[in-house]
């Protein structure tokens, strides 16, 4: 069953496969998803309507509020000596569709600096906004940016993410990424049941690589369902497929690391 969204803004420390001991922060309204993508594999469920389109509805946390709850979270943690190894953006849904996501991004940086200095700021993007300039603005600011590409070619995109709003297909996404700073790719390769997803085939694996190519990528996180998806009939893929994918990333020329389902 997919995880019920977030209350409040920021939640955790969250221990990652990827990302560490991460301090989680939240930019969309509580309590529903907001999504300009329907990925297959979504932990929070489909996206239902409204919710796809950037500052739709109300709930969104003022940039002020933000910063105040990260502040408070931050010094907390100092209090108690608690670990931290990032502060990650993400929550249930597409940070960056946030109304103010530049104002919120300069905010939190200056809580860092303020607080926690040598803390990296990471952010997990869909990179379906990447093009936008409010948004390029604000994902120049961070540390760390994982951004996702699934797929390279229209049909496997379209069948693993779902349709997403307008200026967004793969070919977009691409362009964008490769204006970007230094960014960190992340790919989830799923298979159904059905026969009716598959991204980790040959073929897909393929466009795939040239599309990473295409965007310069220096790092690419390669990894599979380890929670439970919105379609329920998805499969993860096997951890020595994944091997197999890391490996035609590396003769590429990139780095990739494989995290595979936990055991």
């Amino acid at each position: 069953m997919p995880l019920p969204p977030l209350e409040h803004i920021t939640y955790g420390p969250v221990r990652s496969r990827r990302l560490g001991v991460s301090l989680g922060v939240n930019l969309l309204p509580p309590g529903g998803k907001v999504c300009n993508m329907n990925c297959a594999y979504c932990q929070y469920g489909w996206t239902r309507g409204a919710a796809r389109y950037r500052g739709q509805g109300t709930g969104w946390p003022t940039a002020q509020a933000v910063e105040t709850a990260v502040s408070e979270r931050l010094l907390r943690a100092a209090e108690r000596n608690e670990m931290i190894d990032k502060l990650t953006v993400a929550g249930h849904g597409e940070p960056t569709l946030h109304p103010e996501f530049d104002d919120v991004t300069a905010r939190l940086c200056a809580v860092r600096d303020r607080i926690a200095p040598r803390l990296p700021i990471a952010i997990l993007s869909n990179s379906t906004t990447a093009g936008w300039p409010e948004v390029r603005r604000g994902l120049e600011r961070y540390d760390e940016r994982y951004m996702k590409l699934d797929a390279g070619d229209p049909i496997t995109y379209a069948r693993v993410n779902g349709a997403a709003g307008p200026g967004s297909s793969v070919e977009q996404v691409i362009d964008a990424l490769r204006a970007l700073p230094p960014i960190t790719i992340q790919a989830m390769f799923v298979t159904d049941a059905n026969g009716e997803i598959d991204n980790s085939t040959e073929g897909a694996v393929e466009d795939w690589l040239r599309a990473l190519e295409c965007v310069g990528a220096g790092r690419v996180h390669i990894y599979t369902l380890d929670r439970a998806p919105a379609l329920s009939s998805l499969r993860p893929v096997s951890a020595r497929r994944l091997r197999e994918i890391a490996g035609h990333v590396r003769r590429a020329g990139m780095i990739a690391e494989v995290f595979a389902k936990k055991k």
